[in-house]
């Protein structure tokens, strides 16, 4: 299954953050969308999982449903204050098989306990989430992703403030995901990991500057008109305004 954008805008109070971005992520495949800080990267992600609305355009993900799409958002956006346990987040990704108020079965919570094993946090199962450091709990949000099975997995800045131990092994699982037939796309910026690690780059800066197989994508010419791009970004601009079926 494929994702495909026709001419995507996206933005807040009509101030488009992403401009007329058209097309599609490889089947099976590990995209990085990079680019300078403010260039749309998160609004993107947030766009194609219905937070942020789009102001044209069209957004196709292959008759895949909502709930075989997973989000991650960057830690800071997520509370964990909520007092439940690992093992209990974990369950939550079987969501979209059981409802909000639905049974959890036996072999639910077994086949969540099993993903925690396979990210090395089986031993932290009934430990509140509050006491889990930066990393532990981004390994766990990875094992909640294993049990929601998803189709396509949509990440922000997943290995922001995480040691080189974890972030290894969580990529090593990506990796996986791929080979198993996932679609992930990933907003990054440690380039030496997207260029290690990722076939396929979007270089976003606000408006696209190059999309494609990593060497090509992130080659010093297109970084360059990414950054020159971004210098010439005017936050105090007018409101766009919206005219033959797009944004001007």
């Amino acid at each position: 299954m494929t994702i495909k954008l026709d001419n995507l805008t996206a933005g807040y109070d009509r101030h488009p953050v992403v401009h007329h971005l058209s097309g599609s992520f490889a089947d099976a495949s590990m995209t990085a969308i990079v680019g300078p800080n403010g260039g749309g990267k998160s609004t993107l992600l947030k766009a194609m999982v219905g937070i942020v609305p789009l102001m044209t355009g069209t957004i196709e993900f292959g008759g895949v449903k909502t709930g075989e799409i997973a989000y991650l958002p960057q830690q800071f956006e997520i509370d964990r204050t909520f007092p439940v346990t690992v093992i209990e987040v974990v369950t939550f990704g079987h969501w979209s098989r059981t409802g909000a108020l639905g049974f959890i079965r036996k072999s639910y919570k077994e086949e969540a306990f099993h993903a925690l094993e396979l990210v090395e946090m089986a031993a932290f199962a009934n430990k509140p989430i509050v006491s889990l450091s930066t990393g532990q709990w981004q390994r766990v949000l990875f094992a909640r992703i294993i049990v929601q099975r998803a189709r396509f997995v949509l990440l922000d800045e997943p290995f922001a403030a995480i040691d080189a131990h974890t972030t290894l092994a969580l990529m090593n699982l990506l990796e996986q995901w791929c080979r198993d037939g996932v679609t992930v796309i990933s907003v990054m910026h440690d380039l030496d990991l997207v260029r290690t690690h990722f076939a396929y780059s979007l270089l976003l800066s606000r408006d696209p500057v190059a999309w494609g197989r990593s060497p090509e994508t992130l080659c010093s010419k297109n970084l360059e008109a990414a950054l020159d791009l971004a210098a010439g970004w005017h936050e105090s601009s007018e409101c766009c305004q919206i005219s033959r079926g797009g944004v001007s």
